[in-house]
């Protein structure tokens, strides 16, 4: 039996959390199961701890709007067209959700680099981890939603120096240009508060974890 790991900490397991949560969101729309679950008493308590960050509120309050207001099918729809703009179509009206056409310069917005180093990279660093992309998850490896499920992974693996390190590569690095892109051609509100909210969540776990 493997022993628990002496970053299993509270803390650390709170993160991961956060970053599962952030993960899932940017993975694929939110379906009807999906949105039962993040509309339960546990989940709006979460978002209510997150919301006790004064710099996170804002933008965990307008995803608990636009989730209390999704009671049917064509809000659903609406919210799956926004998602689908956004991530899965490329063009000037897409935020490409992918980490190396924001840090290396070769993909343009409509021809995005895709697959390319920072894809190789993190293939290479789940490999090594034991992990992998699931197969029903047709996305490069330095897709958003792949990045912060391997920091949540790595919450409670590795030491802090290590985790800010990685963070502040893989992710702190390009969010900002990221949620900015999605604010300016998000068409509703939700996508655009989970992006920033992700930006501002990611730079405040980077200037905790180097105390």
């Amino acid at each position: 039996m493997n022993k628990p790991s002496i970053y299993q900490t509270p803390a650390n397991q709170a993160r991961a959390r956060v970053y599962r949560l952030l993960s899932d969101l940017f993975a694929k729309e939110i379906d009807h199961q999906r949105l039962q679950s993040l509309q339960s008493a546990d989940a709006q308590a979460f978002f209510d701890l997150l919301a006790g960050e004064s710099r996170l509120a804002p933008e965990v309050n307008t995803i608990q709007e636009v989730l209390a207001g999704l009671g049917d099918e064509p809000s659903l729809l609406n919210l799956a067209a926004d998602y689908c703009g956004l991530f899965l179509v490329g063009g000037k009206q897409s935020a490409n959700p992918y980490a190396g056409l924001y840090l290396t310069p070769d993909g343009d917005e409509e021809q995005p680099l895709l697959f390319g180093s920072q894809h190789q990279e993190m293939l290479a660093l789940l490999k090594q981890s034991k992990l992998g992309v699931q197969s029903d998850f047709p996305e490069p490896a330095d897709h958003i939603s792949v990045i912060l499920a391997y920091v949540a992974q790595q919450a409670s693996s590795l030491d802090d120096k290590a985790q800010q390190r990685f963070i502040a590569k893989y992710l702190d690095a390009w969010l900002t240009e990221f949620a900015k892109r999605v604010s300016d051609r998000d068409p509703g509100r939700f996508y655009q508060a989970l992006a920033r909210l992700t930006q501002i969540w990611v730079s405040l776990d980077c200037e905790a974890l180097r105390q």
